[in-house]
């Protein structure tokens, strides 16, 4: 029996090294994909080992939801579009926190009695994975449209969750000191569903990448403790590299904005403060013909995506233009914002998929620098992300967030369908300014009118 306990926590060790190597190559775009593989190798083993290792009620219940589960997945990763990809993301984040919630609950409801240790790490599992879960359906709500994605806010909100707090604090409390008490379990549940919905609901469309990036980091936290709770090393090795991982991602992307977590947490609590400065001039509008001519003189060309592209899915046309400027002789680069799109590496996604060399993808502290010699920028959907307002409009809700400096290249043209604004509902001063044209229509569709007139 020891040989074989022996043998699993090697297994244990060898599955958790292959998560951390896993982690590294996802570090790079040339070796995520197999990063990728290699964790889920190392998941499946984990898997297999644990089955093998734990007292298992059904194997046929157990096969089922595996048969169940890979036909969702096949159908999801089939069916869902690249646009909706933040969204995909977001449910992902809630299966887990949900996963690490029926866990704790099991714990709960078993026949063998609790350590206070015990107690508390499955109230924590409870607590996050419940959390966690309310927080990415939301979320998932505001990026699909289905609730409004501004900022949710009404009189006495603070308040509100200060007794929501107090009350969690107080049915923990009492889970540890009574855990026979099967209603304090419930409330437990409840009081964590409707404060993960009252953490989100503040947050504007324009913080999503953060939300995605830190609710990603709590189901990490919550499977950390229901690795705890059920005393599985491997689980809380797992857990805690998403948390750690999601934890170092969101303070990345939050820097990008030049802003600090409380801050985005808050933000539906913020007073945005006024400001005098007014947005004046005239709206340029080009049709691609004459885009076509500029462009055609052009040596180097810098191209910065958004969500935008996305939602017209011009990635593979802009790549067919992209490989026309370069046989005509010009120098193309993306510039790659970290909070560009609705989830961290939106854009590098949707690139990868057109077949974008990683070596022509630049981040926004590269470009910048050099951004006034480009002869033309190509904005295609990006709104939030080129806004000047950022560093000239004190007051702005943006003001202060790094931004692509756009407006610096020598001439700017913004694909856009019209002049609505972007998710962070902020004015830009680009469109007004000297050297910027606008392109007005699917941005697919006037890509694919350059790429013909470069072709003919």
């Amino acid at each position: 029996m020891s040989d074989y306990s022996l043998l699993i926590n090697f297994v244990y060790v060898l599955s958790a090294t292959l998560f951390i190597f896993g982690l590294k190559l996802l570090s790079h775009p040339l070796t995520a994909r197999k990063g990728n593989l290699l964790s889920a190798t190392a998941m499946l083993i984990a898997v297999i080992v644990t089955l093998l290792d734990k007292h298992i009620i059904s194997f046929e219940v157990i096969a089922a939801s595996v048969v169940v589960g890979s036909f969702i997945g096949v159908i999801a990763a089939k069916k869902v579009e690249m646009t909706s990809m933040p969204e995909l993301v977001s449910l992902f984040n809630g299966i887990g926190g949900l996963a690490s919630l029926a866990v704790a609950y099991a714990m709960f409801v078993g026949k063998e009695p609790l350590s206070t240790f015990n107690l508390i790490v499955s109230f924590l599992a409870l607590f996050i994975g419940a959390i966690t879960f309310s927080g990415s359906i939301v979320a998932w709500a505001k990026l699909s449209e289905r609730i409004v994605g501004r900022p949710i806010v009404f009189k006495g909100q603070v308040t509100t969750n200060i007794l929501l707090l107090a009350a969690i604090i107080a049915v923990g409390t009492l889970i540890v000191t009574q855990p026979n008490v099967s209603t304090w379990h419930y409330v437990a549940i409840a009081l964590s569903l409707i404060i993960g919905i009252m953490l989100v609901i503040p947050i504007g469309g324009a913080d999503m990448p953060v939300v995605i990036s830190l609710l990603n980091s709590y189901s990490g936290l919550a499977a950390c403790a229901a690795g705890f709770a059920i005393e599985n090393n491997l689980l809380i090795v797992a857990g805690a590299l998403v948390g750690a991982s999601g934890i170092i991602l969101t303070n990345i992307m939050c820097k990008a904005m030049n802003r600090s977590l409380v801050n985005v947490l808050t933000s539906g609590f913020q007073a945005v403060v006024s400001s005098d400065m007014k947005i004046e001039g005239e709206i340029k509008p080009l049709t691609p013909e004459d885009a076509f001519y500029v462009l055609e003189a052009s040596q180097s060309v810098l191209v910065i995506p958004g969500y935008g592209m996305a939602v017209a899915q011009a990635q593979h046309t802009m790549k067919e233009l992209q490989e026309l400027l370069e046989h005509n002789g010009a120098e193309v680069v993306y510039a790659i914002h970290p909070v560009a799109g609705r989830m961290p590496g939106h854009m590098n996604v949707l690139l990868a998929e057109a077949d974008v060399s990683y070596e022509q993808l630049y981040e926004m502290d590269e470009v910048n620098p050099r951004i006034e010699n480009f002869d033309v920028a190509i904005v295609i959907g990006a709104n939030d992300v080129v806004n000047p307002a950022a560093r000239e409009m004190a007051g702005s809700p943006i003001y202060g967030m790094p931004v692509i400096n756009a407006d610096l290249a020598k001439n700017v043209f913004v694909l856009k369908r019209g002049m609505a604004t972007g998710f962070a509902g902020v004015d830009n001063p680009l469109f007004f300014k000297d050297n910027c044209r606008m392109i007005f229509g699917d941005a697919k569709e006037t890509l694919g009118n350059l790429v013909r007139q470069f072709a003919d």
